[in-house]
This record gives C-alpha cells, structure tokens and sequence, in this order.
C-alpha cells in the first residue's frame, strides 16, 4: 500500500515540475519574442537649425527601421552639450559648432573614431520681408534700431555673428542694440514677426522661410569655419541602433536631404 502511494505521488511531483518548467520555458520564449519585436527609441541631441532636414530624414530612417524610433531634443548646441555632461541620457549629439563637439570628446563621452564632420553652413543677415530699412551689407547693422543673435555662449550661431560684428568693428556700435534668443531658430522668429529689425542666422534657415529676406552673406574669413559635427555617445543605451542611425546620416539619401535644405558637402 505504501508502495502504491509513493508512486503516486512521485508521479504527482514529475507532473508539477514538468508543468513548472514548460510554463518557465514558455515563459522565456515569449520575453525573447517581445525583446525581439521590441521598438528602440534613440534620442538625438541636435542643433535647432537642424530641424527640417532631421525630420526629413527621421522620416526616411524609420520606414527602413520600423523598430527604432527617433526621438529629437533641439536647442542650442551649448546647452545641449551641457545637458550630455551632465548626464542627459543621450544616444547621439549633432552640433552646430566643433568646440561644443570637441568639450564631450575631451571628457572622453564621445569616442573620436564614432564621431564626424558632416554638414557645414553660412551665416547670412536677414530683415523683414515688408522691412522699410534700406541694408544690402553687413555695415548697414548700423541703421537698424534693434537686431537679433543667439546668445554667444551658448549658441553657436551667435558666437559666429559676434565674431562678424567684431572683425568688422561693428560689435561696439550695435552692443546696445541687440536683442538675444536662445537659440538660431528663435533669431528667425524674432525677425520674421517685425520684433526686430535685423538678424544673423544660418543661410539654411533663412532660405526655407517666407517671411525673411537675405541682404548679405558673412564672408567666411570674418568668423570660424560653420562645421556640423555628429557622434554617438559612448554610454548610449542602445549603441547597435545609434550606430545605424550615425552611418544613416552619412548615406546618399541623407546627404541629398541636407543639401535640399541648404547645407554644404564638407568632400
């Protein structure tokens, strides 16, 4: 009669172990399948004067990678790199200027093999499109009443009108006229609503807006070089997927999308 128990129950016991471990392996093979369905969201840290054509191409790389998702944190480059030194989580960052590039490279944040020069750009003064004020030149600054740059620590369109305006030894004719903004896109902004005068922005915002007219490009020896840099993030959450995303930037279909949008081939 004991015998007939323990056999029972010791096919009782194979029953609940065998049950457990196909409910484990049922349940690991379902994780792996939600892990490998699983969409990636990728957060790029890029200039604002990036946006248009990031968006373009956003567009373009999430119909080849239907399981990454990219996510844009615009603003200033400063502040940007600012955010990453401080810890931001970020997969890439995409700078308007190679010093705020150069700062995350030197903190060792971004590997300097994982990072490159890819676009560069212009500097032009815009007015109004209905502006009453008669400039074709850099020199007619003067006969403005209040004009627009980004904040020169922080924005690197700013930096490079402050360099401008110092080479042509405007800067202390036109300093008490000059209205900040946080960044090249708010520059356009203020200009194309009439709240000021006169702007510097980059060639390739002024082109894409309507509202805006260019009178003068900055020739390209009065300030530093316009130089897009972009690189992964060395601690990047999902380095595979930033990877592809970085060597899609560097594609045909994106180089083509750039130069829609204005920016110049660095080749």
């Amino acid at each position: 009669m004991k015998k007939i128990y323990l056999m029972i129950f010791s096919i009782m016991l194979l029953v609940i172990v065998g049950t457990g471990c196909s409910k484990d392996e049922g349940e690991n093979k379902e994780k792996k399948a939600q892990q490998d369905g699983e969409k990636v969201e990728l957060t790029v840290s890029a200039a604002a004067s990036l946006q248009d054509a990031l968006n373009d191409i956003k567009a373009d790389f999430e119909k080849e990678n239907a399981n990454v998702k990219v996510q844009y944190n615009f603003g200033a480059s400063g502040a940007l790199q600012q955010q990453i030194s401080q810890g931001a989580p970020v997969d890439l960052f995409f700078s308007a200027a190679e010093d705020t590039f150069d700062k995350l490279v030197d903190e060792d944040l971004i590997e300097e093999k994982n990072g490159i020069d890819l676009v560069g750009n212009e500097l032009v003064l815009v007015v109004p499109k209905d502006s009453d004020k008669e400039m074709g030149s850099m020199e007619d600054l003067t006969k403005a009443d209040k004009i627009s740059i980004g904040t020169p620590e922080s924005v690197p369109a700013g930096q490079y009108a402050k360099q401008t305006l110092e080479n042509l030894n405007l800067w202390k004719d036109v300093d008490d006229r000059l209205i900040y903004a946080k960044d090249v896109r708010q520059v356009l902004t203020y200009v194309e609503t009439g709240n000021v005068d006169a702007g510097l922005v980059y060639k390739t915002d002024a082109m894409n807006s309507s509202k805006v007219d260019i009178v003068a490009t900055a020739k390209e020896d009065l300030h530093d070089p316009i130089i897009y840099p972009a690189g992964i993030i060395k601690e990047s959450s999902h380095p595979k997927e930033a990877k592809l995303f970085y060597d899609y930037l560097q594609s045909e279909d994106s180089a083509k999308i750039f130069e829609k949008y204005g920016f110049e081939d660095l080749d």
